[in-house]
């Protein structure tokens, strides 16, 4: 059933996001789509690891790093989604709706197992953003039932508070890196 939806989700099928919001139980579906667009990425780093002969400890903290930032950012994503789709732009939603559809709008997100072929890797990271971009407005619409333009509007909005979001985290991040240095 998860591939089945994960197919669905990929071939854009409105039906499928309407279904995913209204189920509570595709919320722990939604993670593993998360999770498994997180391994798709971290098989193709590994396979390119290949390729550059990076260390297999930096691999492996980048691995658990990459997994956990997917989980993070899915959460938070839908979470900047669910008080800007709301709060701005009057759209109707929850929390969980919003994580159900937005998991699932990383399904194309798989196909990033092929990023590591050289020079076709970066055409197909292009396609496969543009590709959840569109699956993520698709769902950002359904969930919060509202237009397009609304959905476009709340992903640009979300993405620029998730932008100011990753750039702070950044930022300390180089805090306590340096901070550590000093010890």
């Amino acid at each position: 059933m998860l591939f089945e939806r994960m197919v669905r989700a990929a071939r854009l099928e409105v039906g499928l996001y309407e279904e995913v919001e209204h189920d509570l139980s595709a919320t722990q579906q939604a993670l593993l789509v998360v999770i498994l667009v997180a391994l798709a990425n971290l098989l193709a780093a590994i396979i390119g690891s290949v390729f550059v002969s990076s260390g297999a400890g930096h691999l492996v903290r980048g691995a658990l790093g990459g997994v956990l930032a997917a989980l993070v950012g899915w959460v938070v994503w839908s979470y900047v989604t669910y008080f800007v789709g709301t709060r701005l732009f009057s759209g109707v939603a929850t929390p969980g709706e919003l994580l159900r559809t937005i998991g699932f709008a990383q399904s194309p997100g798989v196909l990033n197992v092929f990023t590591f072929i050289p020079l076709l890797g970066g055409l197909v990271a292009l396609v496969v953003a543009i590709w959840m971009l569109i699956a993520g407005v698709i769902a950002v619409r359904q969930a919060l039932d509202f237009d397009t333009s609304r959905a476009v509007f709340t992903v640009i909005v979300g993405w620029l508070v998730m932008l100011v979001f990753w750039g702070i985290l950044a930022l300390l991040g180089l805090g306590f890196v340096a901070a550590a240095g000093r010890l």
